[in-house]
């Protein structure tokens, strides 16, 4: 595999010339950039020119990654050409969050095939059920495949979040990458790094992803009373305290939910996947130092002693918007924590989401919010006969 990556500033134009030799059918391109469609117009369409034969796909962003380095307003770039590995890119139309069930299937059975090793999907951050999305693909994969990616970003605004199809940006789209064959290896690593506080309560009522009640009162009320003045700042705001859900007091595989939009006509909050009804959750607030040290857990589990592949390795760092207003100016720490536990000269791209798609360890994948998510990309190297 070669792998080069790049970044685009509206000032400076592109960081390095674009390499032609890594144009190919067996090139994936993944692009994250600014969400202002106009903005990253021009950028896009030059790496559309220069590599007409690859796997171009990528999404908007709540901040770009590059390396240990976060930006906004650019776009970032990493061209990874496989020497031995095909690709496939699929689309699936999300109108609404109750098409991401069958979004996931489609997606799934489109990519399917008994070489397929691992998928890396790229959602529409709003529209999408995330955890739907991934229910849909895990229930129509017939082998074990490793399903990481996550759900695209519109920086704090909650506004509008972008996917490219055909080299354009486009709302509704959830995209999915198949990587295929045994020369590939494909691992990842998620975490945290939140604590939880408070009493853990009920969900006495929800609909899917939409948080009406817990313990019998609106939920909109218990948020506002720990937001306190920040609670003019909904639905923004509420990422500081997401939800850890688990399904009863004996369960020790916990999630968390965090908030995408608030209505205060139904004292509701719309979460970016499900909370089911009769499960058990607790608020959850940031430690710093853990959540910064959790990326560096992340990239660990990423880099177990399965990853064994030869060549360069290419991280796709996929971090919460939560977790970036909670760090602010220490943002970079994590970056800085997840190449220092990765392999000498791996090269990292990524962004700021709005949900994160990794398995917990091992076994199907599942929707995170609030952690940091690794997808680490690496393939054997051909040998000399």
């Amino acid at each position: 595999m070669k792998l080069v990556t790049y970044r685009h500033d509206a000032g400076a134009g592109w960081s390095a010339p674009f390499d032609p030799t890594l144009d190919s059918d067996q090139t994936l391109v993944l692009l994250f950039g600014a969400t202002d469609a106009a903005e990253v117009a021009e950028p896009i369409a030059q790496v559309a020119a220069a590599f007409p034969r690859a796997c171009v796909t990528g999404c908007s962003t709540a901040g770009e990654i590059h390396g240990a380095s976060i930006h906004d307003h650019s776009v970032v770039v990493a061209v990874a050409k496989f020497d031995e590995t095909p690709v496939k890119l699929a689309y699936a139309v999300v109108e609404d969050a109750k098409t991401s069930y069958e979004a996931g299937r489609k997606l799934a059975a489109e990519l399917g095939g008994e070489d397929l090793s691992a998928i890396l999907v790229l959602s529409d951050g709003l529209a999408v059920n995330g955890s739907e999305l991934v229910r849909g693909i895990n229930g129509a994969l017939t082998h074990a495949v490793s399903v990481t990616g996550g759900l695209a970003g519109d920086g704090p605004s909650f506004v509008q979040t972008w996917v490219l199809r055909d080299g354009a940006p486009a709302r509704h789209i959830v995209a999915a990458v198949g990587l295929y064959g045994k020369s590939v290896q494909v691992t990842h690593g998620s975490q945290g790094g939140w604590d939880k506080f408070g009493p853990e309560r009920i969900v006495t009522r929800s609909e899917g992803n939409v948080l009406f009640e817990l313990d019998g009162k609106p939920a909109l009320d218990l948020y506002k009373r720990y937001l306190g003045d920040r609670a003019a700042g909904l639905p923004a705001t509420g990422l500081l305290f997401p939800l850890a859900l688990r399904r009863d007091a004996t369960d020790e595989n916990v999630v968390v939910r965090t908030l995408l939009g608030v209505d205060e006509a139904s004292q509701s909050m719309t979460f970016a996947g499900d909370i089911p009804q009769g499960w058990m959750c607790q608020l959850m607030s940031a430690n710093f130092d853990r959540v910064i040290a959790g990326a560096g857990r992340a990239a660990e589990s990423a880099m177990d002693a399965e990853a064994s592949a030869d060549g360069p390795v290419l991280s796709v760092a996929i971090s919460c918007v939560g977790r970036r207003l909670i760090l602010g100016e220490r943002t970079e720490e994590e970056l800085e924590a997840t190449l220092d536990a990765l392999p000498a000269g791996t090269q990292q791209v990524g962004f700021y989401s709005y949900g994160e798609l990794s398995p917990h360890a091992n076994g199907p994948c599942d929707l995170h919010n609030q952690t940091m998510t690794l997808t680490a990309i690496r393939e054997f190297e051909r040998r000399a006969a």
